[in-house]
């Protein structure tokens, strides 16, 4: 039992600390859990926001960042949490009014007094949350890291390695905020139609990756051979037969289920238009 718990806790002691991403963490926390106390929320949306935020620091901030730099599934999964699940929940939470909340109405004011003054940070915005741009990086993210050469690199230096982990989270977090947004637009920035279509597009060139890195008899990320593999068995083509279904499978049928709930925030959204158009209209 004790050797269980000694192995459990060191799962949890962080490979490469990062301050960064603990001040993140702590302020995540705290803010959420005072901010729910002054805008209370739904169960399913607390369980959302606390497991996708868990997910993300498990994913950045523990011995699986040591697995996924000897394994290319492992370090597949990694990316499938960094880039889809973790972000698509904490999303999905719609934190936004528990996060304001837990803010000082100055520290609020001043924050948008400041945006509305900073033009470079608005066109740098309205450029990344353009729809197509959005949907290009998203896919595009993907496609760099798994570029043999560029994953060579990146496996061999931790700089850009930290690089490679950050950049899949922050698309992640954009990307699934345009998509999952519950509100109408405006202010959202994209229509209900368009926020069905966009996750659909994206799909397709993730099954053709996955379905291409599962079939190739090819070793393409020889610096998992060069840093050793965690698992003695496995070969390279296990190892890139399993990354490539994790690309292939379970990353499209995110996509599929952001699009199922896009569209039932479309019809709640059309209810709700017809029933204020019959308000204003009843005598």
């Amino acid at each position: 039992m004790l050797p269980a718990m000694h192995a459990l806790l060191r799962f949890f002691v962080p490979w490469e600390p990062s301050p960064l991403a603990w001040l993140l963490a702590i302020a995540a926390i705290v803010l959420y859990w005072r901010g729910q106390r002054l805008r209370p929320v739904s169960r399913w949306r607390r369980a959302a926001w606390w497991i996708g935020l868990t997910l993300c620091y498990v994913a950045m901030q523990s011995r699986w960042d040591y697995f996924s730099e000897h394994a290319f599934f492992l370090q597949r999964l990694q990316h499938l949490v960094l880039h889809h699940l973790g972000p698509f929940l904490l999303v999905l939470a719609y934190p936004g009014p528990q996060l304001r909340a837990a803010l000082p109405l100055r520290w609020r004011v001043r924050g948008a007094r400041v945006l509305r003054h900073m033009a470079p940070l608005r066109w740098a915005l309205n450029v990344l949350l353009n729809p197509w741009v959005a949907a290009s990086l998203f896919v595009g993210v993907i496609a760099l890291w798994l570029y043999p050469p560029v994953q060579f690199v990146a496996m061999l230096d931790d700089r850009i390695y930290r690089l490679m982990n950050w950049s899949m989270l922050l698309d992640g977090f954009l990307f699934w905020w345009l998509v999952l947004d519950p509100r109408a637009k405006p202010p959202a920035r994209l229509s209900p139609g368009m926020r069905v279509v966009l996750p659909l597009l994206v799909a397709l060139p993730q099954i053709m990756m996955g379905a291409f890195i599962t079939f190739t008899g090819e070793d393409l990320y020889p610096a998992f051979e060069v840093c050793g593999r965690v698992f003695p068995w496995l070969t390279f083509q296990t190892d890139q037969y399993l990354g490539g279904l994790i690309i292939w499978i379970p990353a499209a049928m995110m996509s599929v289920i952001a699009a199922l709930l896009a569209m039932r925030r479309w019809t709640l959204l059309d209810a709700r238009r017809h029933f204020n158009a019959w308000r204003r209209a009843a005598p």
